[in-house]
């Protein structure tokens, strides 16, 4: 099987005395070598559907089917980079001395657009730079999915539209297998091969973009007919 297969999943909660349910019946194919973006509305249980497909929480029911390869990186909102190292050994960390080879490593710097800052600190990189090496460490873990969680809602709207340039660029370059979380219509059109809706713990609709030369021009027909067919799901 290619890709990962969620199969009737469901989730709850208990908060202050009362079982939530946030997950409730999500059935969804995750394709390889793709973006798979989950869109919705802040508490739809967008993140939970991330999380669990990372394995970092456990379904109440159902089942999650992954490929004959399955090694999992995580890109949260926070960069989380090691303030004491720099940014080659945050890339770095982690690894086993095999796994860290040097050219490799060189590689997936110049792929991050980071050539030149190896020895910076987190504290010496712009947000975007940090997010970056967030990303670079990612890739040099070799996974065969990267589990993203909104990686750039805390970003400037200048530098987030640069690093989602990035980001489609190395996952091109690489062919990376990506599912990543967001609440923006706009980002979601603009990262996603393949869009998919979830409110109140289900999933409304599913979408496959069609594959442009170039950038994506939210401008074209195409993606305001798209856009306006999300917004009349989400209302």
């Amino acid at each position: 099987m290619a890709g990962i297969e969620l199969i009737n999943i469901h989730k709850r909660y208990w908060v202050e005395n009362r079982t939530v349910k946030v997950l409730n019946g999500i059935s969804l194919h995750i394709p390889e070598n793709q973006i798979t973006v989950v869109l919705g509305r802040s508490g739809c249980g967008k993140t939970t559907l991330l999380r669990l497909t990372g394995g970092l929480e456990k379904a109440d029911q159902g089942e999650i089917r992954y490929g004959e390869s399955h090694k999992t990186a995580f890109v949260f909102q926070e960069p989380r980079l090691m303030p004491w190292l720099t940014v080659w050994n945050n890339i770095t960390f982690g690894l086993s001395k095999r796994e860290q080879d040097r050219k490799k490593i060189a590689d997936i710097i110049t792929t991050a657009g980071l050539t030149g800052f190896e020895r910076a600190y987190p504290a010496q990189l712009s947000g975007g730079m940090q997010q970056r090496t967030a990303i670079a460490r990612a890739l040099a873990y070799e996974p065969s999915f990267i589990m993203m969680d909104e990686p750039f809602a805390a970003l400037d709207y200048f530098t987030r539209e640069q690093m989602q340039k990035e980001l489609m660029r190395v996952q091109k370059k690489q062919g990376s297998s990506i599912l990543f979380v967001t609440h923006s219509i706009d980002e979601a059109l603009i990262l996603g091969h393949k869009i998919v809706v979830i409110e109140k713990g289900r999933i409304k609709a599913q979408y496959q973009v069609p594959e442009t030369t170039g950038e994506r021009n939210l401008l074209d027909d195409m993606f305001i007919s798209l856009k306006r067919n999300i917004i009349t799901t989400l209302d």
